[in-house]
């Protein structure tokens, strides 16, 4: 019997982003100061053909919405269900980068900070 997939919804993956930004704002002020760029962030999500898009200011995710930033300084690609993985904790940020199952494009800069803070 073949297992029939079903991804996460565009509503389940913006109350993921939501959750994330929740986790980011409770992050200790001192480590965000350190490790937080203010930045522009994109999430793509191929299989939904859908792009969130935010801005990290002070260490909080701000501003999420369903309109693309074509200019964002960081852009992340992911699944809809790594991105359910990844914010409910069944999936470590680091291995879904390690394994290919989030990508991110970003300078190395913001990619050293951005890992101190997930």
């Amino acid at each position: 019997m073949a297992d029939s997939q079903v991804m996460a919804t565009k509503r389940q993956c913006e109350a993921a982003l939501r959750s994330l930004a929740k986790r980011l704002d409770g992050v200790d002020a001192s480590l965000r100061k350190r490790h937080a760029p203010d930045r522009t962030v994109t999430c793509r999500i191929p299989d939904l053909d859908t792009t969130f898009s935010g801005r990290l200011h002070e260490g909080a995710l701000l501003d999420i919405s369903n309109v693309p930033l074509d200019d964002a300084q960081i852009r992340l690609t992911v699944s809809s269900d790594d991105l359910l993985a990844v914010t409910n904790g069944d999936l470590a940020f680091s291995s879904a980068w390690a394994e290919g199952r989030l990508k991110i494009e970003a300078s190395v800069l913001d990619m050293i900070r951005l890992r101190g803070m997930l």
